[in-house]
């Protein structure tokens, strides 16, 4: 009996999907466990494997075409079996799938936050919120991905008074009308260029943040990663099992500073403040097209070449879309590291509900005065963005104080 190809929830606020990319094409000889086709969502996107070996027929929808979560997309017959019309078949209900995740956020699907007398989707903080005010979710329109409701919405639906409207976008047709024709090659926004959008534009719009920004003297970790880099055993190739970076030490300096300021190792819940026991500290990776920030859990316990080799292993599956969400979603802070391009200082946008980023420049080498004398000293700047809901500006100081003193003297997180 032909074996149903279904369409998986791959992220729990997920109702349809969009079908990216068929690795194979109706007749193909298919095995089980073999990708089959690329799925798309809000925030992800995954390559599906086939459910059962045999012949691939009656896909049903296109690549570019959207269905239910739980429908059911082509089938797949036993060599020799008579091919058949099959019924439409209902969506059912499904639980969320893990499978080799290439998270490139899809477009967005305008529709409103309620349909059909659904239930509305709405995140679980602006649930909060209208239950509080007394407000219904019905009655609120959402702004967010498909019309999600999110904070926002219901704060503005409790104003009293109505905020003055804001001044319209300009429209993309009156946009190019600025420039002469053929001056410019129009790109289209990709899914994950409008999610990253949306995020980053509700942070700015929601979070109040603050920044703090201290200097690093490394030339003790200099030494220290030289040390180890030239200690690191060898392989059976003969080449080294390990070379620490700087980033490295900026990943454990970060953790352990959060343990020892517990007060910053927080995240905002609308009603509450989660304060975490460990130091999950994500690390932003550029990928074509946007980025992602892959999270090492628990970096406080584990060691320099244990964090060094997370991080590159994650951030090659990263740059290969293949991370799963649950290693990109969470963490109690991120990293922002741009030193690498030489820029010497920046601001990070926080990623809610962290309360926390760190924003990395680069070393930088300069006479300071020492004893009245000058003397050449490799810098470091480092700008903390602190969400003020959160983490208030003595707290987010000791955090960066703490950070110093663990980059100024790197022995002091390996003890």
């Amino acid at each position: 009996m032909a074996v149903e190809v279904i369409l998986p929830r791959v992220d729990m606020d997920m109702a349809t999907g969009k079908i990216s990319k068929w690795h194979h094409r109706d007749g193909d000889r298919v095995a089980k466990g073999a990708a089959l086709f690329e799925i798309e969502t809000d925030k992800a996107a995954m390559e599906i494997d086939s459910p059962a070996d045999g012949i691939l027929r009656n896909i049903t929808v296109n690549e570019g075409g959207t269905a239910p979560v739980g429908s059911a997309v082509a089938w797949i017959y036993a060599e020799g079996e008579a091919v058949t019309t099959p019924a439409p078949a209902k969506a059912a209900a499904i639980a969320p799938v893990a499978s080799n995740a290439a998270p490139a956020a899809a477009a967005p699907v305008a529709s409103p936050s309620i349909a059909n007398g659904e239930t509305p989707r709405a995140t679980p903080l602006a649930r909060r919120l209208a239950r509080q005010a007394g407000l219904p979710l019905a009655a609120i329109p959402g702004s967010g991905p498909r019309g999600r409701i999110v904070a926002a919405d219901v704060r503005g639906a409790g104003e009293a008074k109505p905020a003055p409207a804001a001044a319209p976008a300009p429209s993309p047709d009156n946009v190019q009308k600025l420039y002469a024709l053929g001056s410019f090659e129009v790109v289209p926004v990709d899914g994950m260029r409008r999610t990253i959008a949306a995020r980053l534009t509700e942070s700015k719009q929601t979070v109040p943040h603050f920044y703090l920004s201290v200097t690093c003297t490394l030339d003790t970790l200099l030494a220290t990663r030289e040390r180890l880099n030239a200690s690191a055993p060898k392989g059976a190739d003969g080449t080294p099992l390990w070379k620490l970076s700087i980033n490295d030490f900026i990943i454990k300096a970060m953790a352990a500073a959060l343990q020892k300021v517990p007060a910053a190792n927080v995240t905002w819940a609308g009603d509450a403040i989660l304060q975490h026991r460990g130091s999950d500290v994500g690390v932003a990776v550029a990928v074509e097209g946007g980025l992602f920030t892959p999270v090492i859990r628990a970096a406080e316990a584990k060691t320099l070449t244990a964090i060094s080799a997370e991080m590159k292993e994650l951030a090659a599956r990263a740059r290969a879309r293949k991370l799963v969400p649950s290693e990109y979603q969470g963490g109690t802070t991120a990293i922002s590291n741009l030193g690498m391009y030489g820029i010497e200082q920046f601001t990070a946008i926080i990623n809610p509900p962290q309360a926390t980023i760190l924003a990395v420049g680069a070393a930088v080498e300069r006479f300071v005065p020492v004893k009245g004398q000058p003397v050449l000293a490799t810098q470091m700047t480092a700008t903390l963005s602190c969400d003020h809901r959160a983490v208030d500006g003595a707290v987010g100081a000791e955090l960066l104080q703490a950070f110093r003193s663990f980059m100024e003297e790197p022995l002091l997180m390996l003890a």
